[in-house]
C-alpha cells in the first residue's frame, strides 16, 4: 500500500488531508463545502457517541430530537444569537419544483409554491427548544428540563476542511432549562467537566478549561466556556463549549413558571455541544508521518491479527490455531480482525494497517505456529515484540492500556514543550511565529485590545483559564492593568 504521505514538516494541512482519505475517513462531497463521512470514519464517530452519550445519561439527561427547519421569525426572536449566525444561514424559499417548459430534461422551482414564511436550516437549535418550552413549563415541578439531541446542522461555511469545519456537520447539543441561576451555572460547569473527561481519558488529549472573552462567547450566551487543545503544529482546536445562557432565550420566547409562592418568573437556561470536529483533533493530537494513531478507547479495530501463509494448507494451519485466542480477546470486549485475505501480501496489510492507527498488530506464521509465539507491533511507537501465544489474552489488554497512557502523556509533553509566558508584545510576535503554541500573556480585558491583537497576529484569546491565578502585570499590548494571564494561540 503506497503511503505517499508529505511529512507534518512539509506540509501540515496537506498532511493532514491525506490521513483523512488515506485512512478511508471521509471524502469530499459532490455538495460544496459538505463531506461523506466513511464507514471506518463513521465507526470513530460512532465510539465516541456511544461514550458521550452514556456520561450525558448519568447526569441525569435524555435525548429527544427536534426538527431541522426553523421559521425565520422564530430564529430572529433572540436577536443576538440571530445576528451572530446570520451569515452563515441557508434559508429555504420554495417547496416544489416543476418541469421547465422550454426544457423537458430540467426542473425548475414553481413560482407558486413559494412559502408564506422562509425556513432557516438550523445552524443550531436554541430557537425551535426555546418555543418548545414555553409549551413544557409552567409550574416549578416541571423543571429542571435536561434534553440532548443529536443531530446535522448547517453552517455555510466559505473554506471548509474535513471534519474540522463543513457546512453540514453531526453533533450533540445539550440545552436545559432550571429555576435559578445557580443550577443553570452549576449545570454548565459540570457539561464542560464532561467534555473534559471525555477528551483526556478517552481521546488522551490534555485540555485547558477556561471562559472565553466577550469577543469569543457564543451568542445569545451570558457567559462560554470551553476546552482548549493543543495540535502538534502548534495551533489551539476548540474541543466543546458550554453555554450558560442566563434568561436571554426564555425571555425572547417567553418561557415562565410559577414558583413555588405563585409568582411568575422566567427560566434559566444552558446549551453545550461537541461535533466531528473531535475526529480532526484526534487525528492532529496524535498522527504522525506514517498515517493515523488511535487511542485504544475510541478505535474501531484494537487489534489486527495478520497470518503470514504460503498456500491455503498454511493459511489453514494458522486460522485453526489462532481461533481460540481470537475468541478470548472478543470475549473480553475487544475489537478484533483477522485479514485472511489471499488477495494482498501482509506487508500491503501491515501498512494499510499502520495508516488506519490499529493500536495493535499480531503476525502469526508457520514458524510462529512451532515456536508457539506470535509477534506483536504496537501503533504508538512502532515497537515489537515476540510473546508467548498462551499469553495474549493477559498481555494484549494491558499492552491496549499503556497505549492510551502513553498517546495522554505525549500529547501533555508537547503541550508543556510548547506552552510559553511572555512579557512583551515583541515576545509575544516572535513566540508565534517560531515556537508556535500557547501563549500566556496578560491582557486588559477590552475588547478594542483583543481585536488589534487579532488583526495584527490572527492569535485569539482562547481562554481565561478557570484555575488562573490573580497576578498583577500589565497588558502586553497597551500597557494597562491586567490582574491575571491568558491563553492566546492561533487556532483553527
Amino acid at each position: 500500500m503506497a503511503k505517499e504521505l508529505p511529512t507534518r514538516a512539509e506540509d501540515y494541512s496537506q498532511w493532514y488531508v491525506d490521513i483523512v482519505k488515506k485512512a478511508d475517513l471521509a471524502e469530499n462531497s459532490d455538495v460544496r463545502g459538505c463531506m461523506i463521512i466513511k464507514p471506518y470514519g463513521y465507526a470513530i464517530w460512532e465510539k465516541m457517541q456511544q461514550q458521550l452519550d452514556k456520561m450525558f445519561k448519568e447526569t441525569g439527561h435524555v435525548n429527544a430530537y427536534f426538527p431541522l427547519f426553523v421559521p425565520k421569525s422564530m430564529f430572529e426572536a433572540e436577536e443576538k444569537n440571530a445576528e451572530g449566525f446570520a451569515k452563515e444561514c441557508a434559508i429555504v424559499t420554495h417547496y416544489r419544483l416543476k418541469t421547465d417548459p422550454n426544457n423537458k430534461g430540467k426542473l425548475i422551482v414553481d413560482p407558486e409554491a413559494k412559502l408564506e414564511e422562509e425556513l432557516v436550516v438550523r445552524p443550531t437549535s436554541e430557537a425551535i427548544i426555546w418555543n418548545t418550552y414555553k409549551k413544557w413549563v409552567q409550574s416549578h415541578r416541571d423543571l429542571p428540563i435536561l434534553i440532548n439531541q443529536w443531530a446535522n446542522v448547517v453552517r455555510w461555511e466559505m473554506r471548509t476542511r474535513l471534519f474540522l469545519r463543513t457546512a453540514e456537520f453531526l453533533w450533540q447539543e445539550g440545552h436545559t432549562a432550571h429555576a435559578t441561576s445557580q443550577d443553570a451555572e452549576k449545570e454548565t460547569l459540570q457539561m464542560l467537566d464532561v467534555y473534559a473527561d471525555f477528551i483526556e481519558n478517552f481521546m488522551a488529549v490534555p485540555v485547558i478549561k477556561g471562559k472565553k472573552s466577550d469577543g469569543e462567547k457564543f451568542p445569545g450566551a451570558i457567559d462560554t466556556y470551553c476546552i482548549e487543545a493543543l495540535m502538534q503544529d502548534g495551533k489551539a482546536l476548540q474541543a466543546g463549549t458550554s453555554h450558560f445562557l442566563g434568561q436571554n432565550f426564555a425571555k425572547a420566547f417567553n418561557v415562565q413558571y410559577s414558583n413555588k409562592e405563585g409568582k411568575l418568573e422566567y427560566v434559566w437556561g444552558t446549551s453545550w455541544g461537541v461535533s466531528t470536529r473531535l475526529i480532526g483533533g484526534l487525528i492532529m493530537a496524535h498522527s504522525d508521518d506514517d498515517g493515523l494513531i488511535l487511542p485504544p478507547k475510541l478505535a474501531p479495530i484494537h487489534v489486527v491479527v495478520v497470518p503470514i501463509f504460503k498456500n491455503e494448507e498454511e493459511l489453514n494451519k494458522v486460522t485453526v490455531a489462532v481461533e481460540p485466542m481470537l475468541k478470548e480477546l472478543r470475549s473480553m470486549g475487544l475489537s478484533v480482525k483477522f485479514d485472511n485475505r489471499e488477495t494482498h501480501k501482509p506487508g500491503f496489510k501491515f501498512a494499510e494497517y499502520e495508516m488506519k492507527g490499529v493500536p495493535v498488530r499480531i503476525a502469526i506464521g508457520p514458524r510462529d505456529l512451532e515456536n508457539g509465539t506470535i509477534e506483536v507491533a504496537r501503533r504508538d511507537t512502532k515497537e515489537k515484540r515476540v510473546m508467548k501465544y498462551g499469553d495474549a489474552s493477559r498481555e494484549i489488554p494491558m499492552l491496549l492500556d499503556e497505549i492510551q497512557k502513553n498517546l495522554y502523556a505525549r500529547a501533555l509533553k508537547l503541550r508543556a514543550d510548547r506552552t510559553t509566558y511572555v512579557d512583551s508584545f515583541k515576545q509575544f510576535k516572535e513566540v508565534l511565529d517560531g515556537k508556535g503554541g500557547f501563549i500566556l500573556a496578560h491582557w486588559d480585558g477590552t475588547p478594542e485590545t483583543e481585536a488589534r491583537i487579532k488583526d495584527e497576529t490572527k492569535a485569539t484569546v482562547r481562554c481565561i483559564p478557570l484555575d488562573a491565578k490573580e497576578e498583577a502585570g500589565t497588558c502586553v499590548y497597551s500597557g494597562k492593568l491586567s490582574m491575571r494571564r491568558v491563553l492566546f494561540a492561533r487556532a483553527y
